[in-house]
């Protein structure tokens, strides 16, 4: 089992840039896929980026070019940069830790962004 702690969240105005962090524990972390996902109020969980044990990157639509996911394997870290922010952006963002027989979350970290 791993545990994972997301740091960094806010509130920002539009056009501002936050980065999220997910530290992990308990496992691991390199075997991992590591993702972001998102849940604004009153819609459905959603993916933002992942990235693979062998760093391969896929973003939602909505994100790319604006956001960046990586991961740091000595720290068991994954972070996503998030540029260029919007008002829909706004939500909880949690970390996701995958593999086949396994799904791990974070307890989320509000994001708001608002002027």
């Amino acid at each position: 089992q791993v545990q994972l702690v997301e740091s960094g969240g806010g509130l920002v105005q539009p056009g501002g840039s936050l980065r999220l962090s997910c530290a992990t524990s308990g496992s691991i972390f390199s075997i991992y896929t590591m993702g972001w996902y998102r849940q604004a109020p009153g819609k459905q969980r959603e993916l933002v980026a992942h990235i693979t044990s062998r760093r391969i990157t896929n973003y939602a639509d909505s994100v790319k070019g604006r956001f960046t996911i990586s991961r740091d394997n000595a720290k068991s870290t994954v972070y996503l940069q998030m540029n260029s922010l919007k008002p829909e952006d706004t939500a909880v963002y949690y970390c996701n830790a995958h593999t086949v027989v396994s799904d791990n979350w974070g307890q989320g970290t509000q994001v708001t962004v608002s002027s």
